[in-house]
């Protein structure tokens, strides 16, 4: 089983903005930076966060990590057992990632998923540290933090994160995000816990990104309120103030990025304990709060 989500990898139009909206607003590091490419740090690892630069203003790969060797091979057997064919990654790419080993499969709306162990932390005398940040981001064995994607097609990125991945249901939300138009959230856990590392927005509508937002949990509830303040600060656009989930019991908030899908920093969410955790259904998507706001 899938240990984490362990990066995220996103093509960009305007690295410069997105440079100062990471490191200045939300706290993060740079990591390795030239014209075309922009590496952002949150934790001791060389990278969590990759930016490309190029038109797509979306996200275009997701990391997924194994603990060793011999679980992501046994992994990659287990996809070829049912007919799923990977990819292994070439030298170039896996440098790029800064990980040991990879393979890699494309889904349905052209996003890579890229499976993968061992990877790189920085130098020591490069330890992390955020002036924004006051107590860090909840990442280690949870890894980076979650994205939902965007299931336009009838449920079949659903069953894709469900029965091609396995990864395993947390919970389904469902409610207005207008009039007369619901939406379906079916939440997916990897094997560490974290509420959900993805999970996948069904929306009968047309919808421009594959993803709807990336979270980052921090440790310290101040730091969300902080982080809500630099946005406002920086006069950006709010997706939604601040507000609690039913389901993971994240307190956060959501801002629009550079690229145009929403970043969500949250505190507080729950971790599954697959033992005794009972899959649940809501119907609704916030317990309180999370309202579109003027700006």
């Amino acid at each position: 089983m899938i240990s984490n989500l362990g990066y995220l990898v996103f093509e960009v139009s305007d690295l410069p903005a997105w440079e100062k909206f990471a490191v200045e607003v939300i706290g993060l590091k740079i990591g390795k930076k030239t014209r075309e490419q922009l590496n952002l740090r949150m934790d001791e690892f060389e990278s969590r966060i990759f930016l490309e630069l190029g038109e797509a203003d979306d996200m275009i790969a997701a990391g997924w990590e194994f603990e060793n060797e011999e679980k992501l091979l046994s992994y990659l057997n287990q996809l070829a057992t049912r007919g799923i064919k990977t990819v292994e990654a070439g030298t170039d790419l896996i440098t790029k990632r800064f990980v040991e080993k990879m393979f890699f499969l494309i889904d349905q709306t052209g996003m890579r998923h890229e499976f993968y162990y061992c990877a790189a932390r920085a130098q020591k005398n490069n330890g992390f540290y955020s002036n924004k940040i006051t107590k860090g981001f909840k990442t280690g064995r949870l890894g980076v933090g979650h994205f939902v994607a965007v299931d336009t097609v009838l449920g079949k990125l659903t069953d894709f994160y469900k029965d091609t991945l396995g990864l395993q249901v947390s919970d389904i939300c469902q409610g207005p995000i207008k009039p007369g138009v619901n939406m379906e959230v079916t939440f997916f856990h990897t094997q560490t816990g974290r509420h959900h590392s993805v999970a996948t927005a069904k929306v009968p509508l047309e919808f421009p990104k594959r993803i709807h937002h990336m979270m980052f949990e921090v440790n310290n509830i101040t730091d969300v309120g902080l982080a809500y303040e630099r946005c406002q600060a920086a006069d950006l656009t709010f997706e939604m103030g601040l507000g609690s989930h039913p389901n993971d019991e994240m307190f956060s908030f959501y801002v629009k990025s550079p690229s145009g899908f929403a970043l969500e920093i949250g505190y507080g969410a729950i971790i599954v304990d697959d033992e005794t955790w009972d899959i649940k259904r809501y119907n609704e998507l916030s317990s309180w709060g999370h309202k579109k706001l003027a700006h």
